[in-house]
């Protein structure tokens, strides 16, 4: 990506290395000033998860509601994802949901996110061979009921056998959604823990000899869940490859997970990092309450949106602060508490009302303008407008029997 040089001096102090970029020293000097290499790692994983909600189909019209409308070939491609080129999807990945339409495509599941590696040329160019895991945010009503479930229950689930026992505690919607599964449901025989947990020992198998990495990142309800799928995997899977592949959860805009305990655990392990990108008037991530015994976890950078003079603000409009696309825009140009805002990354500021209509009108961008094209409807020989089945290579396929 391009990047306005004129106060690049000022942006990047150093270059980190890749193991610092992942948070080998918590990040420390990397953010205030926001580190230019740093800065650009934040917003492709944004982008990585965008892609999620981009190909979910939330039309609760639709034979396919609660999948993904592209299949691991052209997820990456059909949603414009800048970086699709270097990267593969190895797996999508499904979780348990309790629609109850049973004239959906699978009632019992939902798209939840998918697991990406970088290509082999990308690696040959870079030397390392990354992972990707990344989850998606609330979209369906049972997930907001799940999002609901505060309740604290033991983390247990996720404790290797031969861990010591643990007080730990964390959000029983969030370990629902990730640790249920389904023998009823062909998508969802596996929890999508389990799913996540053979696909990463498969790659660490595959490419132990490429210097893998792994980056597990999601925004709002997928931060969550990439912050217990990252601890699941260092406390269960990476240790059965040496121990040492470094394990980063990127999360924006990411409720509390767990309590106290739990966060002490996350930092027991020196491979697992967490960096939390926020904005500082956003309520979600206050969530669960304090006051219920919940913690924040990792490394926090705090922007503010009201920096931003692209952005509309009451009374005009109440802002959405929690909005995935509306942070990236503010990461792109935030010089800090007291710096003056000026984007250095080169990023289409259309994208900030993909999914919202945060811009202020003079830019004269039509807000939440993602949508599937024509709804999905197509035109057949006779003049007809039907609704079009997926291509092929899209059509729901289950990863694991």
């Amino acid at each position: 990506m391009e990047e306005n040089t004129t106060n690049a001096a000022a942006v990047v102090a150093s270059e980190p290395s890749w193991p610092e970029l992942l948070g080998s020293n918590n990040w420390d000097g990397l953010l205030d000033p926001l580190n230019l290499t740093l800065r650009r790692f934040l917003l492709r994983c944004g982008d990585f998860c965008q892609c999620t909600t981009d190909a979910f189909d939330g039309d609760g019209d639709s034979p396919y509601f609660g999948s993904s409308r592209y299949g691991k070939a052209s997820i990456l491609h059909r949603v414009k994802f800048p970086f699709a080129a270097s990267y593969q999807v190895s797996s999508l990945l499904y979780a348990t949901s309790t629609i109850g339409i049973l004239d959906t495509w699978d009632y019992q599941t939902n798209f939840m996110g998918y697991v990406a590696t970088s290509t082999d040329a990308y690696y040959k160019l870079l030397g390392r061979r990354e992972i990707f895991v990344v989850w998606r945010g609330t979209e369906s009503i049972t997930e907001w009921i799940d999002d609901a479930e505060f309740d604290s229950v033991p983390v247990t689930p996720l404790l290797n056998p031969s861990s010591a026992a643990s007080q730990a505690r964390v959000m029983d919607g969030w370990l629902k959604i990730y640790t249920t599964s389904n023998p009823n449901s062909e998508f969802l025989k596996l929890s999508a823990r389990a799913q996540l947990q053979k696909l990463i020992d498969q790659l660490l198998g595959q490419y132990k000899d490429d210097n893998p990495s792994i980056v597990v990142t999601g925004h709002s309800l997928g931060a969550s869940l990439a912050v217990l799928s990252a601890f699941d995997l260092v406390e269960n899977v990476v240790k059965d490859h040496g121990g040492n592949v470094p394990v980063t959860a990127i999360v924006f805009a990411c409720p509390r997970v767990g309590d106290g305990s739990f966060v002490e655990m996350l930092q027991e392990y020196p491979n697992l990092k967490i960096l939390h990108t926020k904005n500082s008037l956003d309520p979600v991530p206050l969530y669960p309450s304090d006051i219920l015994g919940y913690r924040d976890a990792g490394v926090k950078l705090v922007v503010d949106g009201r920096k931003s003079p692209s952005l509309r603000m009451f009374p005009e409009i109440t802002p959405d602060w929690h909005n995935l696309q509306g942070i990236l825009h503010v990461v792109a140009g935030w010089q800090g508490e007291e710096g003056k805002f000026e984007v250095v990354v080169k990023r289409s500021l259309a994208l900030v009302n993909k999914k919202s209509e945060l811009l202020k009108k003079e830019y004269k961008i039509p807000g939440n303008w993602w949508v599937a094209e024509n709804k999905g409807m197509g035109l057949d020989d006779n003049g007809e407008w039907f609704l079009k089945p997926p291509e092929e290579e899209d059509l729901p396929v289950p990863e694991f029997a």
